[in-house]
């Protein structure tokens, strides 16, 4: 699955990532916000990496979490989604607005490469491929906007609210758009 290749998402290892993600983030999203030390925990337990001073506000969803490393002073803001099938890495002083997605599983295209029917159980599986997404320092992701598998946001960079991310995006600019492009850069 982190290298790339064409997984099981069923799988019982993954599912028992799954369920025990689900269970942590319950308990996040039930712990008062006052409580900063317990959601450090949780967060702790939780993602594979976590840096100083991160606040994420609930509800926040991932698949494992495991696979999310994030840096100091992070603010990821309501109802982020994190598909963590492969690698998310978020660097120090990154803003996520609320309802960002970022996604790194993938499928083909083609039905018949993408859905598999297995003859004794006369169920469906699905091929599933993931790709990892990086964040560099001191990015803003605008309000919805949408991280698509395999790309990766440069250092101090902004991407527009609502955006759809479907190439990498170069450091030191304002990108906005579906699919998303640069429309200015800093010096």
């Amino acid at each position: 699955m982190l290298a790339g290749e064409p997984y099981y998402s069923r799988a019982p290892e993954l599912l028992g990532m799954y369920h025990r993600a689900r269970a942590l983030l319950a308990d996040y999203a039930a712990t008062p916000s006052t409580n900063a030390e317990r959601k450090q925990e949780l967060l702790t337990s939780l993602l594979g990496r976590v840096g100083r001073d991160v606040w994420i506000e609930a509800p926040f969803f991932c698949d494992y979490g495991e696979n999310i490393a994030i840096g100091d002073g992070v603010f990821i803001n309501y109802n982020c989604v994190f598909l963590d099938c492969n690698r998310i890495t978020i660097g120090n002083d990154v803003l996520v607005g609320p309802a960002v997605q970022i996604y790194t599983a993938t499928h083909p295209l083609d039905p018949r490469e993408r859905i598999r029917r297995d003859a004794e159980s006369g169920g469906s599986t699905y091929v599933t491929r993931a790709l990892p997404v990086e964040v560099g320092d001191n990015a803003w992701l605008g309000g919805g906007a949408l991280l698509m598998p395999g790309i990766s946001i440069g250092e101090n960079t902004t991407i527009g609210a609502g955006s759809v991310v479907t190439q990498s995006i170069p450091p030191h600019v304002f990108a906005a758009g579906n699919p998303c492009r640069v429309m200015r850069e800093f010096a």
